[in-house]
């Protein structure tokens, strides 16, 4: 096993007043943990351990945390899921990642291997091979396809539900039959619409399909159990909404949609194919359902986790057992998020997540009949919780009246007021939002002395289809005025020193970090921008978006005409920014390939902006390997130090004292 699964600490050195030097290795080092989810005979524990560039599996004792077997995937593949298939054999999907920071992207592969690491086979995908030329008896298809698990099968210990993709530009994809040891496959139901994934109902019966042609409109279509013709149940063109099924109810009459709306977050209706008499089970009245919560030991939904200010639950039945049964974790765990990961078949045993804005996330076993919580590990349990920065949500109102959210992360031990700045618009844009979990950059900034600033500007995901929807060709437009509103809202409630902000991000964040110094003038001192897009009519023929037909129909609905881009791509608008910028990018970067940070350099110089740069040719989109994010972060700290002032980092990676152990409340 790896050195970091032993129990150790490396404490972040802050103080009440002035940041000292910054322990970097606190902050960049991978966290020990990823998930974890039990066995559905209580029997083991199977858990993803993220590497530098690769995220591993390993399945250990429940009863003494001992490892019975794990599996290590190539470079820069990452095992992104994992499902107990019964009580002996896990099914981990295998996706790519190109850069600490690049989203994962599924190969299609599904690996079957026993808890203690026998058979290990990988069943489906591009990789599998057959038995060679005359072996008669070829149970695996060896096809350019790739697979996806739908239904686990509980009652089943051999086979799984998989959605089967056939390698082409936009296909039209397939519900399979999968045997987990010797991946043989039958087919059970064909897609009516191209890109689809399918939803069962308890039987193991495919019942939804959702897809998207190449014209990214989504459609719902349902069918029988007894199977038949598929029926249209929403057209996004003709509701103006999307909806995807996430399961059915106990007696298995009523189907369970989560159905975006008009104007607001998206809502949980029950849908009674019988009648097609809709009604609304949950809406938040700010955020969309980030999970959907399923009774213990089955795959029927009882409510939704809602990440808005703060994490919160609800159910359709709040007098429920499930309900008390978070309701009573909750009051154990007061002022943190809980989660149930997974539980036993029974569902006496549950497995719990809880986490923070201060606590990167621990897991607890919990005995559901003697109420008692087991403390297992912690994602990173050398990060002292009590001594970590406090974050705290906020409100706002941009300058057309649209409602944002974000968040705010302090410095310990400080008030909070006319504090030297930060502000990270995030990366994506679209979908991706800032959820007021423990973000390890965020934390980093903190213990250097700055508040920390983070925005769902309009494009964000968990507002609604609306919020979404109001970005549309608004890049370096209304969506840089949101991070604009957001900064002088801050220093208009104190919270900011209006002579110490910067404008720092990733990817997306990046650009806006650019074009905010652009547009802004004396409102940042410094902008500082990691892996990112700079040159928007460039996005329309390098990078990995482009590469199909349905990615540039999102570049041009999203973007608008590459032929009118000038006025907010960043490198063309470099003359504008007159305040020390700082860039880095890796060469090997698919996403935002590095010619787009070479552009941005090459326009800042000849405008004469004073502009450092850091370049690893061998690096992707977010930077691998420790010593090169240890450079980077070092010397993005000493360049936000000359025009902030606050801490740089320390000199050499601090000492590994014990861990401490923590125990359940």
């Amino acid at each position: 096993m790896y050195s970091y699964l032993s129990a150790a600490v490396l404490a972040a050195v802050l103080s009440s007043g002035a940041a000292q030097a910054v322990d970097l290795d606190a902050y960049l080092r991978q966290e020990a943990f990823k998930d974890i989810k039990i066995s559905p005979n209580g029997e083991y524990l199977a858990t993803t351990l993220p590497g530098d560039d690769f995220t591993a599996v390993a399945i250990l004792r429940t009863s003494d945390h001992s490892v019975v077997g794990s599996m290590r995937p190539p470079r820069d593949n990452h095992a992104t899921s994992f499902h107990w298939v019964n009580d002996n054999r896990l099914l981990i999907g295998l996706a790519e990642k190109f850069g600490s920071l690049d989203a994962p992207r599924p190969t299609g592969e599904l690996m079957g291997m026993n808890a203690d690491g026998g058979r290990a086979s990988l069943l489906v995908g591009y990789r599998v091979s057959d038995r060679g030329a005359g072996t008669r008896i070829q149970p695996k298809k060896a096809e350019a396809v790739a697979g996806f698990l739908t239904d686990d099968l509980p009652g089943e210990e051999r086979s799984v539900v998989i959605a089967v993709w056939p390698f082409s530009d936009e296909p039209f994809t397939r519900a399979e039959r999968m045997d987990v040891l010797s991946g043989q496959r039958t087919i059970l139901a064909r897609s009516p619409v191209r890109r689809a994934s399918f939803t069962t109902d308890a039987s193991g019966n495919v019942r939804f399909a959702h897809g998207a042609d190449t014209d990214n409109v989504n459609k719902l279509y349902y069918r029988a159990a007894t199977g038949g013709e598929w029926q249209l149940v929403n057209n996004e063109v003709l509701s103006g909404r999307i909806e995807r099924a996430v399961g059915f109810s106990e007696d298995g009459a009523l189907a369970y949609l989560q159905s975006e709306q008009p104007k607001g977050p998206d809502a949980i209706v029950s849908w009674n194919p019988q009648t097609g008499e809709r009604r609304t089970l949950l809406r938040d009245e700010v955020v969309d359902p980030s999970s959907i919560l399923y009774r213990p030991g089955t795959s029927i939904p009882v409510g939704a986790l809602y990440m808005g200010d703060v994490p919160r639950t609800r159910f359709f039945d709040e007098a429920s057992a499930d309900a008390r049964l978070y309701r009573g974790l909750e009051t154990a765990f007061k002022g943190q998020g809980v989660y149930i990961t997974s539980s036993t078949r029974d569902g006496s045993k549950v497995l719990v997540k809880v986490w923070s804005g201060s606590n990167p996330g621990d897991f607890y076993l919990y005995d559901i009949k003697r109420r008692n919580a087991q403390y297992l590990v912690s994602r990173s349990d050398w990060i002292d919780v009590a001594r970590a920065a406090t974050v705290t949500p906020f409100q706002m109102k941009a300058r057309d009246g649209l409602a944002l959210h974000g968040f705010l992360t302090r410095p310990a031990g400080t008030e909070g007021r006319a504090l030297p700045m930060v502000v990270v618009p995030h990366g994506g844009p679209l979908g991706v939002f800032d959820d007021g979990s423990y973000d390890r950059e965020a934390q980093l900034l903190a213990a250097a002395g700055y508040a920390v600033l983070q925005v769902n500007f309009r494009g964000s995901g968990n507002y609604g289809r609306a919020h979404g929807q109001a970005a549309a060709e608004q890049w370096g437009r209304a969506m840089q005025d949101d991070v604009t509103d957001a900064t002088r809202w801050a220093i208009t409630q104190g919270m900011a020193d209006k002579d110490r902000i910067c404008i720092y991000g990733a990817s997306y964040g990046a650009y806006s970090a650019m074009m905010g110094a652009a547009r802004e003038p004396g409102l940042y001192q410094c902008a500082a921008g990691y892996v990112g897009v700079y040159d928007l009519p460039m996005m329309f023929n390098r990078g990995d978006i482009q590469d199909s037909a349905s990615g540039m129909t999102y570049l041009r609905e999203w973007l608008g005409d590459p032929k009118k881009l000038d006025e907010v791509s960043a490198v063309t608008q470099a003359g504008r920014i007159k305040v020390p910028v700082f860039l880095a990018a890796g060469g090997e970067d698919k996403r935002a390939p590095v010619q787009h940070t070479e552009r941005m350099e090459a326009a800042l110089k000849r405008s004469g902006t004073p502009v450092e740069s850091l370049y690893f040719k061998t690096e992707g989109h977010g930077f691998y390997t420790l010593e090169h994010r240890r450079e980077y972060y070092g010397k993005l700290l000493t360049f936000l130090s000359r025009s902030l002032g606050g801490a740089t980092a320390s000199a050499a990676p601090a000492a590994t004292p014990a861990a401490g152990e923590r125990k359940a409340p």
